[in-house]
């Protein structure tokens, strides 16, 4: 809503809108099985969780669509609005993360990304890049109108905005690499049907992308106190207007 508003122009479809929320209501509730394929999960149940995910990239789909061409009147303000910028980014990145879900619930595939980092990329693309990102611009669009004045500073936003973008890539990024390597090394047999690599070994492996996994990690979190600066000057700077007017209107 607050995309809607920050755009200036109207929900693009309400009755996509309306199906994408009860889709998503309905068909949730059954693809957690999708995370216990290979345990000891009946095999029907797993492959319940796998056919309804693999059937949410529809009304997935459908909201990150209706929520591009609600927006897409107004790629001008992308040159110019950090905020549009947070909110094109969420949902590019909620249409990335909902199409890797269904792909990762099939079983082939969960095979060899079950228990490893790409599991944990896949979460922190949702999880940052689309709830965190369209988090960060909704409190943009909506601290200035609580408080009744203009944003402390717009170049604090421009920052943030690259500070998040680029480690949530890193993050992720980092996550996939290791998570596809763990899964190969874990299923890796010599030539007389022993495991290749030790666990250990596997561990080890993943090191310099728990680093750069650490260092997008610190990007974000700059980012974030980047943004809480901006907002307390913000919320301060209203107060202070909002103390003058009072004044004036006292004298007058």
């Amino acid at each position: 809503m607050d995309g809607v508003k920050h755009a200036g122009r109207p929900v693009y479809s309400y009755r996509l809108s309306i199906v994408h929320f009860w889709a998503l209501s309905f068909m949730y509730m059954w693809v957690g099985t999708h995370h216990l394929h290979w345990t000891a999960l009946p095999d029907w149940a797993s492959t319940l969780g796998a056919a309804f995910s693999i059937m949410l990239l529809l009304p997935s789909w459908g909201g990150r669509i209706n929520g591009i061409m609600t927006l897409s009147g107004a790629w001008d303000k992308l040159r110019t609005d950090p905020i549009m910028r947070f909110m094109i980014v969420a949902l590019s990145f909620y249409g990335m993360s909902t199409f890797e879900g269904p792909l990762m619930s099939l079983k082939d595939v969960n095979a060899l990304s079950h228990y490893t980092d790409w599991t944990v990329g896949h979460v922190h693309s949702g999880a940052l890049g689309w709830v965190a990102m369209i988090s960060f611009g909704s409190i943009y669009h909506m601290l200035p109108r609580l408080w009744n004045t203009q944003m402390y500073s717009v170049k604090l936003i421009n920052i943030h905005f690259w500070l998040a973008t680029v480690g949530v890539l890193l993050y992720i990024v980092a996550m996939w690499i290791s998570g596809i390597m763990q899964g190969l090394m874990w299923r890796a047999f010599d030539d007389f049907g022993n495991l290749q690599y030790s666990f250990v070994e596997s561990v080890a492996a993943m090191h310099p992308f728990y680093a750069m996994r650490a260092i997008g990690g610190l990007f974000f979190l700059t980012g974030m106190c980047v943004m809480a600066y901006n907002c307390y000057k913000t919320i301060r700077q209203g107060q202070a207007e909002a103390s003058n007017v009072a004044v004036v209107a006292q004298a007058a």
